[in-house]
Order: C-alpha cells, then structure tokens, then sequence
C-alpha cells in the first residue's frame, strides 16, 4: 500500500473528512497513561492516507478539531488495543470515546488457535504484510519526528479497515459477534478504571 502522510501539530485541518470510520492509535513517552504523555495521534480512513498530529509539548488544549472527531458517536474508530490507546484520549481530551471497535479484542475472540495477537502477527498472517516495530520504543516526545518514526506511526493505522473486514468474518463463523460488541462498549470504563488506577481485573477475586 502506499503511504502518503501528512503531518500536523497539535490539531487536525478544519473541515477534513475522515468518513464514518477511522483507524486510530497514539504513540506516548510510555505505557502509563497518567506519567507518560501522549506525543502523537494517527488516523486514518483506510484509503492509503494517514494523518499524524504531533504533540511537541504537552499542549492539549489547542485541538478542537481532533476532539470533535473523537467525540463524535457517529463515526466508528477502530484500534488495535483500544484499552490503552482509549485510556489516553481520555485522559488528555478530557472526554468519551464511543462507538469503537478493537481489532485485538476481534482477534483474541476469533483466532483461539493461537496466543498471537499482535498488530505485527495479524498484519502477516492475515494480510500477508510485514510491518516493523523498531521504532515502538523511539523517543516520541522529541521537538521533530524522524521518518522512521512517521512510517512507524503510519503503519500501524493503515491496515485496520482491511483487518477488521477479515477479523470480523472469522467473528461471525464462530458466533462472538454480540460477544465482542460488547467488549467494545466497557472499553471506555475500563479506560477510566485504568486511569483511576484500577489496572487489574476489577471483577477478579
């Protein structure tokens, strides 16, 4: 697929149209969502377009345009483990995310066979496609992003509508298509117990 990016800080253009449902992901300084700030947002609609908006510094009051767009309950977006990547939105927007779906939750409930569920695993398996993750532990806070890192952000959106066409027919075969909505609609409390510190299983023993 080819890759055209365009790169933004801190806001998406006025008046861009994604479609009704767009691949989404966040690159932060780390895996803590309270700690380690969110520095990028990728989106995509699927068509070979990916849109990076940089955060250089920890500024997030000047995005009305991506807020709208993650707040609208009409569009789907679509996240490879939206657990992490909702929690930050979330945290740093200051709102709710709805209308969503995961391909890892899809992948985990429909390919049982195997313990692999990583964007990288279904990139390959799935679509015969090889995606690097060299770059997942690359300084994301720095004032300029490289090209090695605007290729990484881009990859990991550009191929979630062509997963979850295929996820989502192994989910229908095996039967988990209620199932896995509704996983997606807890996502967003289980975001916000993440983020008030809950990061166990609440429902556990």
């Amino acid at each position: 697929m080819t890759i055209n990016a365009h790169y933004h800080q801190y806001d998406l253009p006025a008046g861009l149209d994604l479609g009704a449902s767009i691949a989404i992901d966040t690159e932060a300084m780390g895996l803590n969502n309270i700690r380690d700030r969110l520095c990028v947002v990728q989106l995509s609609a699927g068509d070979g377009q990916v849109h990076i908006v940089h955060f250089p510094q920890k500024v997030y009051n000047k995005s009305p345009n991506l807020v709208k767009l993650l707040a609208d309950k009409s569009k789907l977006k679509i996240f490879h483990f939206a657990r992490f990547d909702v929690a930050i939105l979330q945290y740093y927007f200051n709102l709710e995310i709805e209308n969503l779906y995961c391909t890892k939750i899809v992948s985990r409930l429909s390919r049982t066979y195997t313990d692999q569920h990583s964007l990288k695993e279904l990139c390959s398996e799935i679509l015969g496609v090889k995606i690097s993750k060299q770059q997942r532990t690359s300084d994301w806070g720095a004032e300029k992003l490289t090209r090695e890192q605007l290729e990484y952000a881009s990859h990991d959106v550009l191929y979630l509508h062509k997963l979850k066409e295929h996820l989502d027919i192994l989910l229908q075969r095996e039967g988990r298509t209620q199932l896995a909505q509704r996983c997606f609609e807890f996502i967003p409390a289980r975001a916000q117990l993440d983020i008030l510190g809950w990061a166990d299983d609440i429902l556990s023993h």
